[in-house]
């Protein structure tokens, strides 16, 4: 049980695909003008890799050597067009904010990395795991990044006023500020992390 846990809570801070691994840091610095569009961005890209880590371990013993990588972003692929198409019908406005971000999801360093270094070396219930630990990470990681944002630059969180918007500052909105936020996060985390160790 010890170790179904550490696996899940490996993606969350050890191997935190935003802050640690620095990995994705296109849709993270791309959609992360707010906090909602963050969190969405990070549960889409969690729901693939939940499925796809978990095809991706049903199949691997099936996949020759030599397509190996291009059956993994077929999978992948497919999943994202799920998504897309669920996302456009349903929820149809923040599909229109997150964009071509969405389509993206498919050549994520991040989706694919995971399948390759962990989905095709381990059974369904700990590839699904780790598809949990390493979305949830990247979800709290982009979340965590559009309320600094959107709070310094907008006065808001998550539509929620703070303070007066003419106190914000419009450069935290903007793509610059995506990387000064990012830039203070990473050593926050890194700082709390070295400290606990």
């Amino acid at each position: 049980m010890n170790d179904k846990l550490k696996i899940l809570f490996n993606g969350i801070i050890a191997e935190n695909p935003t802050f640690v691994l620095m990995l994705g840091m296109c849709p993270t610095l791309g959609t992360t003008g707010s906090a909602i569009n963050g969190m969405s961005m990070g549960l889409a890209t969690m729901a693939v890799l939940i499925c796809s880590n978990v095809v991706i371990s049903l199949i691997k013993n099936f996949v020759p050597s030599k397509v190996r990588i291009p059956a993994y972003i077929v999978v992948i692929a497919a999943f994202v067009s799920v998504l897309q198409l669920v996302m456009e019908a349903y929820v149809p406005s923040l599909y229109a904010t997150l964009g071509i971000f969405i389509p993206l999801i498919v050549v994520n360093c991040i989706v694919l990395g995971r399948a390759e270094a962990f989905a095709s070396r381990h059974g369904v219930l700990d590839s699904c795991l780790d598809g949990i630990g390493i979305g949830l990470g990247f979800t709290v990681a982009l979340t965590i990044l559009g309320a600094v944002r959107e709070l310094l630059g907008t006065g808001k969180v998550f539509d929620l006023t703070v303070y007066p918007e003419q106190f914000g500052s419009l450069v935290f909105v903007l793509a610059p500020g995506a990387f000064i936020a990012l830039g203070l996060l990473i050593a926050l985390f890194t700082k709390l992390r070295s400290a606990k160790c």
